[in-house]
């Protein structure tokens, strides 16, 4: 092939256009991202229950759900949550790669099947499903300049005119208000009722009976005799639509005609359809809404969309009304991108530095520099048709590819360039007498790397997905290196390149003289030393031997990671009080927070305070607070970036704010795999062992956690119990009194718990009814043993001669994992420790020091690592497999393969050692780097096996095709592993945003290279005499007959070309002379 494109060049260009042209068309059209869809799609099923305790929300709730949903399709796991404001979430996870439509639909039709089941008050209020990510995208604020619109009215407004447009936008899983529209609220006064002889339930069924439109039909409506003329609709008032019309609602008639109207014994308002969250900005009270990603979209899209229609609406803001958006985690995600994309500028500098200084002709260095940009548009082209996007994992692919895409172009143009040096050819000439001697390593070299990556499309998980997005942009972009070196570079050698005299090197002047004769020397001993380290093969085996030794060790005792954790520029704390303490309370801890932020952490941009939410759960002594810090150009100091300033406030607000828990944590660095880093653990009660014994072993869990020193921050990621008052109905006294017990339980529910009518008409909005006792019906236990019920005769009965009342500690949340009885463990690993030592020490205590019947597993991002550590030894066994397979079919041997990827564990051993020196993990990027170093690592290797097998196949003994073949290949392979190591150098030199990932890719693949280059050039030739001489591999035994008798017909062929055009060019010549 090389051949034809030598003799036309024309050819190969128009070839490298359209290649180039086909990337340029593509490269608008790539999505980008920060990650691809890594997380596993989750699918959330929300329900509420006015009124209902946490254990009567799971069990006849969540319970019920979750008995059909065991069976669905790709299903991971489920979680769910029932609280004490009657609310029930289901948390349904399926594999990554999962059509979220398709399991939505899967989820769907599962809860159909036992709505009938469920408690009227729940299939009244409706169950909703959303596709989300957990974590939020953005959090949007609306203030009022002037302070004309509450809180409350701007929550309103939000309902009303912001929530339908967004949740409509392309990409937003689930909008999230953190207040609540308006509602009507009808507060009664049980004295008053008592007064008038009167109850609750009377209450409710006067307004359900007099509230309701009413289908009055039309004034002449067919069917009508001929002599109708006319018709008209009737209207009629059956619906109550304003404050006014609540008041007169008619509750009861005395016997002289009296009428006792709704205002007689109630207060109506229209106030706000929920009490229990409120929100803040930098300390001022506002209202925000949060937007979580569906889990298939793509996160700078949304966001452009989101901000695209928020301008839209406000031009219809009213006067003084503007909004932000005060967190914001699109921009780091388009800064960590761009930084890649520096790196890879970079990288492709210092390539060209290393080239030109060993090529030292800048007509050498531009053919290389060419094929780079087209093999990388072709990349583009081939990822677009394949449906891939431009994230951060196919970036990285492609700055480590730079160096591998170079390397086939230099070996191209070295072999050339040192047979015009040595030999004096014309380029043309020099470059068909070169092709035959190195195409066989390059077809060997991409075949190799191309299959060392074809493993990591089987993994599965969210870590197969990371694995694929790298392993297609890396084959895809080797093989377009492998076909432009055996067209584009030998067409480009063959007319770009200049004659130049024999010894051409030795006779240069200056810095380069100086290099070349430098070169020649070091490769004059190096070629001493080779033949030296033959002769002492068996020793140099047993040093190998102990090398990769090392290297096992090094591997077992490195600690193991998912991902590395990312400054992203914000901190998440999680606030939690005492189950029962007032809001008043949890809204000066949060005033507490946002006032030790905004006073001692000077990188504070803004602050974001949500009283009645957490991550951890929802109730009125629970608190988040949002804080967005300054860009990574002010934070450069290791004190200031997230992670220490989350330290930095953990401690002085958990230890400082008495009676209050609270953690400051970071994001995860993938969105969607949980709400913070470190691990989640889900321990569950096998045993019935009551909620009770389950928060004991929990507690004891996190006390032996932080006594093991591999744990810190361990905690119970949810809300603990709290006082309840249980109030059973006494069925003996009910039926003495002749009350119902259905009579009793809906005056509690109504009192206290609230009780939801309908909805009624609000300026174009139809919104809740809301009956409740006012506050002197339901703050204390003596008021509500006061309320009434009536019995059968009519008469009003004590609510406290009918009840048993008693104190009692409840769960304020009841959790379920896969079913069983759940508390969510969160922590994160102990300083110099990494997350798989903190959770092997987490096993280690569940296992030993809790009591039986106590389980454990795996969530979020610890379900996945757990899941990537178990593929990893399988990945890279499959990985050399695959590369030995390759080479064998190659070579048409056994054991040339095995002389090549014997140096394989010595490049493993450098990324290993590297990655425990600088104190860092085995995580998915150092897995990758791993798979990478195997296959630079045999690609150094067959350079030189490549060679010593021709010239053993040739007649020469073993020992001097080793020593010609490590001499001859000395160069390339070091010109070849400088331009890699070159390329990847601003990957571990990388600052910023997405430097952590940047830095475990860059440092675990340079470690390896580190090692590869100087083992491969002295280990190689040992191995290949070694091996051979082990196996008494005979030349005749290198490749079929048929094989070498063809290539020695073509090798003549390749003479007869050559001589002819030394003739006409010496003839050319000899006329110019003339």
């Amino acid at each position: 092939m090389a051949q034809f494109f030598i003799h036309r060049p024309i050819f190969a260009w128009v070839i490298a256009i359209l290649i180039t042209l086909f990337g340029a068309l593509a490269l608008p059209n790539m999505p980008i991202a920060q990650y691809p869809n890594v997380a596993p799609p989750t699918i959330s099923i929300n329900a509420s229950y006015p009124g209902a305790s946490p254990e009567e929300v799971a069990r006849s709730v969540t319970s019920i759900i979750e008995n059909k949903l065991n069976g669905i399709e790709n299903l991971l796991y489920y979680t769910s949550t029932s609280d004490a404001n009657g609310n029930a979430q289901i948390d349904v996870t399926f594999e990554a790669g999962t059509n979220d439509d398709q399991a939505q639909i899967d989820v769907q039709n599962a809860v159909a099947s036992v709505t009938a089941s469920l408690p009227t008050q729940v299939t009244q209020q409706g169950l909703t499903y959303n596709k989300q990510n957990s974590g939020f995208l953005l959090i949007v604020a609306l203030s009022s300049k002037d302070s004309s619109y509450s809180a409350e009215d701007l929550s309103d407004y939000i309902v009303r005119n912001i929530q339908n447009p967004i949740s409509r936008v392309k990409g937003v899983g689930k909008f999230q208000l953190f207040g609540a529209e308006r509602a009507m609220r009808i507060w009664v006064d049980p004295q008053k009722l008592t007064a008038y002889d009167l109850t609750m339930a009377d209450v409710n069924n006067a307004i359900s009976a007099q509230h309701g439109m009413i289908s009055a039909g039309v004034l002449g409506g067919p069917p009508t005799p001929d002599s109708q003329t006319i018709s008209a609709i009737i209207r009629s008032n059956g619906e109550l639509t304003t404050v006014d019309d609540f008041n007169n609602v008619v509750l009861k008639s005395d016997s002289n005609g009296a009428l006792v109207y709704l205002k007689d014994v109630a207060r109506v308002e229209i106030g706000i359809d929920s009490y229990r969250a409120s929100s803040r900005l930098n300390g001022k009270p506002t209202a925000v809404f949060a937007i979580s990603l569906s889990p298939t979209a793509n996160a700078l899209e949304t966001e452009g969309l989101i901000k695209e229609e928020m301008d839209k609406l406000s031009a219809y803001f009213p006067e003084g009304v503007t909004y932000t958006i005060p967190y914001n985690t699109a921009p780091y995600i388009d800064a960590s991108i761009n930084k890649v994309f520096h790196t890879l500028l970079e990288a492709m500098v210092l390539v060209f530095i290393v080239m030109f200084i060993f090529l030292q002709n800048i007509r050498y260095t531009l053919i290389p520099s060419l094929v780079v940009p087209v093999a990388l548009m072709g990349t583009v082209a081939a990822l677009l048709a394949l449906g891939y996007s431009i994230n951060v994992l196919t970036m990285f692919a492609m700055v480590l590819a730079i160096g591998i895409l170079v390397d086939d172009a230099i070996v191209v143009v070295e072999n050339v360039e040192r047979i015009m040096a040595t030999e004096g050819l014309p380029p043309k000439q020099a470059t068909i007498k070169a092709m035959p001697q190195i195409s066989g390593a390059i077809v060997g070299i991409t075949l190799v790397l191309i299959t060392v990556f074809t493993p990591l499309l089987f993994m599965s998980g969210s870590s197969g997905v990371i694995y694929r997005q790298f392993a297609v942009a890396m084959a895809v972009s080797i093989a377009f290196s492998g076909f432009l070196a055996l067209t584009f570079t030998p067409a480009l050698c063959a007319t770009i390149l200049k004659a130049i005299p024999k010894g051409h090197h030795i006779e240069k002047k200056g810095f380069f003289g100086w290099f070349n004769r430098s070169f020649d020397k070091v490769t004059l001993r190096y070629s001493e030393g080779v033949a030296a380290l033959i002769k002492r093969s068996v020793r140099m085996m047993i040093i190998y031997v102990l090398l990769v030794a090392g290297a096992v060790f090094l591997f077992k005792n490195l600690p193991s990671s998912f991902m590395p954790e990312e400054d992203q520029g914000f901190t998440i704390t999680s606030i939690e009080l005492p189950s029962g303490v007032s809001t008043n309370r949890t809204v000066d801890v949060l005033k507490q927070v946002e006032g030790f932020y905004m006073n001692k952490v000077p990188e504070l941009q803004n602050i974001i305070a949500v009283q009645g939410f957490s991550f951890n759960g929802s109730g009125l002594n629970s608190g988040i607070a949002f804080a967005t810090l300054k860009g990574f150009e002010e934070r450069k100091s290791p004190e200031s970036s997230a992670s220490a300033i989350a330290g930095k406030a953990t401690g002085a607000l958990l230890y400082g704010i008495p009676d209050a828990t609270i953690f400051s944590i970071i994001p995860p660095s993938i969105p969607g795999l949980g709400t913070s880093s470190g691990f989640s653990l889900e321990l569950q009660d096998r045993d019935n062992l009551g909620q009770a014994g389950l928060r004991q072993a929990a507690q004891l869990l996190i006390q032996k956690a932080g006594e093991s020193g591999k744990v810190v921050n361990a905690r119970i990621a949810g809300l603990g119990p709290g006082p309840q008052l249980s109030i059973k109905v006494n069925r003996d006294k009910a039926q003495t009194f002749g009350v119902a017990i259905a009579d009793v339980r809906s005056v509690l529910s109504t009192a206290v718990g609230s009780n939801f009518i309908g909805k009624f008409p609000n300026n174009g909005r139809m919104q809740n009814i809301w009956v409740q006792a006012d506050d002197n019906g339901r703050l204390t236990l003596d008021e509500v043993l006061k309320l009434k019920v009536r019995n059968s005769a009519g008469n009003l009965v004590d609510l406290s001669s009918l009840v048993d009342v008693s104190w009692t500690s409840g769960p304020s949340q009841v959790k379920r994992f896969n079913s069983y009885d759940s508390i969510s463990i969160s922590g994160d690993a102990a300083p110099g420790f990494a997350s798989s030592d903190a959770m092997n020490a987490m096993v280690d205590i569940i296992k030993n020091d809790l009591p039986k019947g106590i389980g454990y597993e795996w969530s979020g991002i610890s379900y996945q690592e757990i899941q990537a550590g178990n593929q990893a030894p399988i990945m890279m066994a499959l990985a050399i497999l695959v590369v030995f397979l390759v080479l064998a079919a190659l070579y048409e041997s056994w054991s040339i393969p095995l002389s090549a990827l014997l140096i394989v564990p010595l490049g493993m051993l450098g990324t290993v050692a590297l990655t425990k020196i600088l104190n860092m993990s085995n995580d998915i990027y150092f897995q990758v780097g791993m798979i990478t170093v195997i296959g630079l690592s045999a690609k150094n290797a067959i350079l030189i096996v490549e060679f010593a097998k021709d010239a053993y196949a040739e007649g020469k003994d073993l020992f001097s095709s080793a020593v010609e073949a490590a001499r001859l290949r000395f160069r390339p392979i070091l010109m070849t592993s400088f331009a890699f190591i070159m390329g990847v150098i601003p990957l571990a030199m990388a600052t910023g945003e997405g430097a952590a990932g940047q830095k475990a890719v860059g440092f675990g693949v340079l470690g390896g290279m580190l090692a590869a280059t100087p083992f491969s050039v002295t280990f190689v030739p040992v191995f290949f005499v070694f091996v051979l001489r082990l196996f008494k591999t005979k030349p005749r035994l290198l490749g079929p007959q048929e094989t070498r008798h063809e290539e020695e017909v073509k090798e003549r062929q390749t003479k007869n070309e050559i001589y002819a055009d030394l003739n006409e060019y010496t003839e050319s010549s000899s006329k110019d002379k003339k």
